[in-house]
């Protein structure tokens, strides 16, 4: 099969773009023939090390064209769902109280012409949607609500942990150190006093996150323009890049702090505070022999209470390697989704792509697998300021648009990792 032709696939319009059920149909498609391609190569490459010891180099180059075109596919495919499932703007309810239609118009009036006088008397009101010396104005919760579905749509960390929303800085979660005294007693037997629990927290500080769209004063001034979706998309892409990597990479320093910010240690000496991990046995690649046994191990590392909603977390190019590993009855381990939109899986479990993990490497941490929804906490702070600067960058608009979040691990048994290196 030519990896060429299965690189076609149906264009991405621009941002205002919607696709229609059947172009995500023909992307998933496409990616379902590139995948059979990428298996018909890979089965001869193994028959060729298995007949001669060794695989032919233009084997391996065609293995290579294929894989970077299924990449591709698969590229294209999540930007078509992704835009099919952003949700559109909701048209004004008829029975909007008249805050919330004050609070529109006045920041309506404020971005587009920098009147906030209307946004002032609110406050004077004790309707308070923030003032300047705060560094802008509050957003109308439509607005805010739009920019949480789209980063829960496009952040990959963010739609699969937990998310908390708070109105303070920072959120502590108390948890007992060592566990609450329980037994079994019969119905009428004296109870015997219970020890008072150790407790302790975790607290998950909310970090500053800013973007900063611009705009000209022809946009701002045409009508017709949407200014509460035209914001949202202009700050999704910046927020979900950003927040992508400190959910995985954070140290804490003005960011959240990652899941893999945590001191690593084997599974074996596992303790509260620590990620455990499971290595392959071969620095940077994993075992020649019987490579997949890893992998299970690695499953059965997690407790079952925790196994029922695991998931895979990896970037593409260790998927690009999970891909060619088999099971002893020459069964492939990763599966394509089943459907347009749905998830690949590996060992059963579903895949999550996260570009901000590390590639195959020695002694890197370059696959996760566990309950992030249990594991790992994004913390909202509510409200999501703008600040409008027709100043800096003549003759455009700047909107310093900023909101407070944070993250970090909630739970240090509920994600285990794989190192990719001897011990």
């Amino acid at each position: 099969m030519n990896a060429t032709a299965m690189a076609r696939a149906p264009e991405c319009k621009g941002a205002d773009y919607n696709p229609s059920t059947g172009d995500v149909v023909e992307a998933y498609d496409a990616f379902m023939r590139a995948f059979e391609g990428y298996r018909e190569a890979n089965d001869e490459r193994l028959s060729e090390i298995e007949n001669r010891l060794s695989s032919d180099p233009l084997t391996e180059q065609k293995l290579a064209r294929i894989d970077s075109a299924l990449d591709r596919q698969k590229d294209v495919l999540d930007q078509l769902v992704l835009k099919a499932r952003r949700p559109a703007m909701r048209a004004e309810p008829e029975r909007w109280s008249l805050v919330t239609r004050e609070h529109k118009t006045a920041f309506e009036g404020c971005v587009r012409r920098g009147d906030a006088s209307a946004m002032m008397r609110l406050d004077g009101k004790s309707l308070s949607v923030g003032s300047a010396s705060d560094g802008g104005y509050l957003v109308p919760d439509e607005t805010e609500r739009e920019i949480g579905r789209r980063l829960t749509a496009s952040s990959p960390i963010r739609a699969i942990a937990g998310i908390r929303t708070i109105s303070s800085s920072v959120y502590r979660k108390p948890f007992a150190t060592d566990g609450f005294a329980t037994g079994w007693v019969g119905e009428t037997e004296v109870r015997a006093q219970t020890m008072t629990p150790t407790l302790a927290e975790l607290e998950f500080p909310a970090m500053e996150l800013y973007a900063m769209p611009a705009a000209t004063q022809t946009l701002l001034d045409d009508a017709a323009v949407d200014l509460d979706r035209w914001i949202a998309e202009e700050v999704d892409s910046a927020f979900a890049a950003q927040e992508s990597a400190a959910f995985v990479n954070g140290d804490g320093d003005k960011k959240p702090k990652g899941f893999l910010f945590p001191d690593k240690v084997a599974e074996q000496v596992w303790a509260w505070g620590k990620i455990g991990y499971v290595a392959t046995g071969v620095a940077g690649d994993f075992a020649a022999a019987n490579p997949s046994d890893r992998l299970v191990d690695l499953v059965y590392a997690l407790k079952a209470g925790y196994r029922q909603n695991a998931r895979f977390v990896m970037n593409r190019r260790t998927q690009a390697a999970v891909r060619k590993l088999k099971d002893g009855d020459g069964r492939y381990l990763w599966l394509p989704p089943a459907e347009a939109g749905g998830d690949a899986s590996l060992l059963g479990f579903p895949v999550t792509e996260a570009e901000e993990m590390p590639n195959i490497g020695a002694n890197q941490f370059s696959m996760a697998f566990g309950d992030f929804r249990r594991g790992y906490l994004v913390v909202d702070r509510l409200g999501v300021r703008v600040l409008r600067d027709p100043y800096s960058a003549k003759p455009y608009v700047l909107f310093y648009t900023t909101k407070r979040v944070g993250g970090g691990v909630q739970d240090f048994d509920a994600i285990k990792l794989m190192k990719f290196g001897v011990s």
